[in-house]
């Protein structure tokens, strides 16, 4: 944002000498001339007239730059400023012993970004978050490279379903923690006044309907995948199956825009556009970390504030989202029932007796 080179040619313009120019800076003559050398060879441009006996002034290009800069200054100055105020921010929290930052992955939510401006206002908590998929998500947290990751999952998935044998691999009881954020409802994202009168997924398999997917690896796309194969349809039969977007935001622009005629998302998502929202199925989402980060304070801070009246308010506002014991340490093996699932026994073959 600020080269301290244009401090440098500044100086000199201004007082006409580099002894004078390095004491109004408050350097030496030889930092000065080093520094001024050193860019000239990087820019492979000369910066400063130098004639012995003559007051030293800007070359050509010297003059051209700084210009440059000045008006870069200028027509950014706004953003500038706001760039240093966030910076300030973020170097004054490393030095203040009561703020936490906690490294989040996560699947895409609403709740969740509302969440990050919650916790800065309420307990100096920094959520660093990168959306991804939850299996991302999921992945990033075991491989330690960050605390806390979020997914979600239909409450009462079958036996032998896609999130069971996505997620059971990579989750396991007393290794990791499960918390509880929000239950949220996930259905079919429209244009306004559904003009296609789409009801149902077995509708994306009609004739002239173009359909906005999620990417692999998330959740939704999980969750998709899961209902077309209990509703039996096949997917090479919906127009759009293999187009997908990052986000449920970007689904529901990509239906605003009118590049498809539906998308499977959250109903914030859809309001966040004006577009109408027809509810398929509530899910749970959950935040997870490991067992031995659990005590560390950043992410007992979270759970604080999760906890709170206030959070659960904000949350109970949002379209489409209810509080789900949002910040309470839960059992996984009880939450998810891939655990529970009894194994099926083996039974021997009958031997018919043979004939004598």
């Amino acid at each position: 944002m600020r080269n301290p080179l244009m401090d440098m040619l500044l100086a000199i313009r201004e007082c006409g000498s580099i002894s004078a120019a390095a004491k109004k800076l408050g350097l030496s003559y030889r930092h000065v001339w080093g520094e001024l050398k050193r860019w000239e060879e990087d820019l492979g441009q000369s910066l400063i007239i130098w004639e012995k006996g003559q007051p030293a002034r800007l070359s050509s290009f010297g003059d051209k730059l700084l210009w440059a800069e000045r008006q870069a200054q200028a027509r950014l100055a706004a953003q500038i400023s706001s760039l240093h105020a966030e910076m300030e921010r973020a170097f004054a929290m490393v030095f203040d012993d009561a703020s936490h930052v906690l490294s989040l992955y996560a699947s895409h939510d609403e709740a969740m970004m509302e969440l990050r401006n919650h916790t800065v206002r309420q307990q100096k908590l920094h959520l660093d978050i990168q959306f991804c998929g939850s299996v991302d998500a999921i992945s990033a947290l075991n491989e330690g490279r960050c605390i806390m990751a979020g997914f979600h999952t239909p409450p009462h998935p079958v036996r032998g379903s896609l999130p069971e044998r996505t997620y059971k691999r990579l989750l396991k009881p007393g290794l990791h923690k499960l918390i509880g954020f929000a239950r949220r409802e996930q259905g079919l994202i429209v244009a306004k006044g559904n003009p296609r009168s789409i009801s149902s997924l077995k509708d994306l398999a009609r004739p002239g309907l173009r359909f906005v997917n999620r990417a692999l690896g998330t959740g939704t796309r999980l969750l998709l995948d899961q209902m077309l194969a209990e509703q039996e349809v096949n997917p090479l039969e919906i127009d759009g199956y293999a187009f997908a977007e990052p986000s449920h935001a970007a689904v529901a622009s990509a239906v605003a825009a009118g590049y498809a005629d539906v998308g499977l998302g959250i109903e914030a998502a859809a309001r966040a556009q004006h577009l109408d929202f027809v509810p398929l199925v509530e899910e749970d989402y959950y935040l997870v970390c490991l067992k031995s980060t659990l005590a560390e304070p950043a992410v007992q801070a979270l759970l604080a504030v999760m906890k709170t009246a206030e959070w659960q308010q904000r949350l109970a506002r949002m379209p489409g989202y209810t509080p789900s014991r949002s910040g309470e340490v839960l059992s996984m093996s009880k939450e998810l029932p891939w655990w529970r699932f009894k194994s099926q026994k083996k039974v021997a073959p009958l031997v018919e007796a043979s004939e004598e």
